[in-house]
C-alpha cells in the first residue's frame, strides 16, 4: 500500500515516522509537547508534516493515550490531556490533508510487536505494557480486537482487590495499583522502612531515606542483591502473574508478550512472573501454557503499530 506515518504522543514529545511495510522506520520528527489540547492537534500536525517530506505518503495513524471510539475517528477521553469527544481524525486530516485514522496508543503498541516484533508467528497473543501504569492489547485471529465500543483492553483498571487501593481512575483496587511502575516504588519504599538493615544498598543509591527511592535504584540495587529491592521485584510480580492467570482464563493465548519500562529488567523481572503465572494458571500443571515473553521493539513499538493500522481500510474489531 505504500509508506504510511505513525504518531506517538509522549508527555514531553510527540515523534512521528515515516514506516514501510515491513515496519521499519524511514525517517523521524519531532517536536515538544504543548500544554493545551488544540495546541497539541497542531504540534501532532508539524510533526507529520516534518517527517513527511521527501516522501509519497498514503496515510497517518495517531497512537493517542484514552478510550478511542470503534471508527477510529474521536478520542471519547484522555487522562492526561484535556480531550472529551475529541473529533482528532477530522481535526488533523484538515491540517494535513491525509487519511488519518486514531487508535488507542497501547493498542498501536501491541499491533507493532504482533506484526513486527516478538509476537511474530502467533496468531493469538496479549500484549501487557508494565511502566508508570498498566495497559495492553488483545490480537486474536491475527485481528486486533477493540471490542464493540473501542474501549476494550484497558487491563490496568480490571478490580483485582475490592475496595482496595485507590486507583487514579477514581475506582479502587485496580491492577495498575499492583503491578506497575508505581506500585515497585511504592513496595520498596515500605519494605525499606520497615526493614532498613535490609535495605542498604537500595537506600544508599537516593538520599539515604526511603522516601528518596526511585525505580532506577530499585533495578540497580536488586542486581546488587539487595533484599528489599529483590523482594520487591517478587512482590510486583505475584500480582502481574496472578492478572495473566486471569487473562489466559478469558483468552488463551499462546504468548503472553510484556513490553513497557518494566520489561527493560529483562529476566529480574519476566522470571517471578512466569512462576507467579504458573502459580496461579487454573489447571497448569495439566494443561498448555502459555509463553511470557519480552517485547522487542521498545518504545518504537506505539509508533510502528500506529502507522501500520493507518493501512487497514476498516476498523478491526
Amino acid at each position: 500500500m505504500g509508506l504510511t506515518i505513525g504518531v506517538d504522543i509522549g508527555g514531553t514529545k510527540i515523534a512521528a515516522g515515516v514506516v514501510d511495510e515491513e515496519g521499519n522506520i524511514l525517517s523521524t520528527f519531532k517536536v515538544p509537547t504543548p500544554n493545551t489540547p488544540q495546541a497539541i492537534v497542531d504540534a501532532i500536525a508539524a510533526a507529520v508534516e516534518g517527517a513527511r517530506a521527501g516522501h509519497e505518503i498514503v496515510g497517518v495513524g495517531i497512537g493517542a493515550a484514552g478510550y478511542v471510539n470503534r471508527q477510529r475517528s474521536t478520542v471519547y477521553f484522555a487522562p492526561n490531556i484535556d480531550w472529551r469527544q475529541e473529533p482528532l481524525k477530522a481535526e488533523v486530516e484538515a491540517r494535513v490533508g491525509l487519511p488519518v485514522v486514531v487508535e488507542n496508543d497501547a493498542n498501536a503498541a501491541a499491533w507493532g510487536e504482533y506484526k513486527f516484533g516478538a509476537g511474530k508467528g502467533h496468531r493469538n497473543v496479549i500484549c501487557i505494557t508494565l511502566g508508570t501504569g498498566l495497559g495492553g492489547g488483545i490480537i486474536i485471529g491475527n485481528k486486533l480486537r477493540r471490542g464493540h465500543f473501542g474501549v476494550a483492553a484497558e487491563f490496568g483498571h480490571i478490580r483485582m482487590v475490592p475496595d482496595g487501593l485507590l486507583c487514579g481512575c477514581g475506582s479502587q483496587g485496580c491492577w495498575e495499583q499492583y503491578a506497575s511502575g508505581r506500585a515497585l516504588v511504592r513496595y520498596a519504599k515500605q519494605r525499606a522502612n520497615a526493614t532498613p538493615e535490609n535495605a542498604e544498598a537500595l537506600l544508599s543509591l537516593g538520599d539515604g531515606t526511603p522516601d528518596g527511592i526511585e525505580g532506577k535504584h530499585i533495578s540497580m540495587a536488586a542486581r546488587q542483591g539487595d533484599l528489599v529491592a529483590v523482594d520487591s521485584y517478587r512482590e510486583l510480580a505475584r500480582w502481574a502473574g496472578a492478572g495473566l492467570a486471569d487473562l489466559a482464563s478469558l483468552f488463551d493465548p499462546s504468548a503472553f508478550i510484556v513490553g513497557g519500562g518494566l520489561s527493560d529488567e529483562g529476566e529480574l523481572v519476566l522470571d517471578p512472573i512466569r512462576k507467579s503465572y504458573k502459580r496461579w494458571l487454573v489447571g497448569g500443571n495439566w494443561r498448555p501454557v502459555a509463553d511470557v515473553i519480552a517485547a522487542k521493539l521498545g518504545n518504537k513499538a506505539g509508533l510502528v503499530g500506529a502507522a501500520d493500522l493507518a493501512r487497514e481500510p476498516d476498523p478491526i474489531m
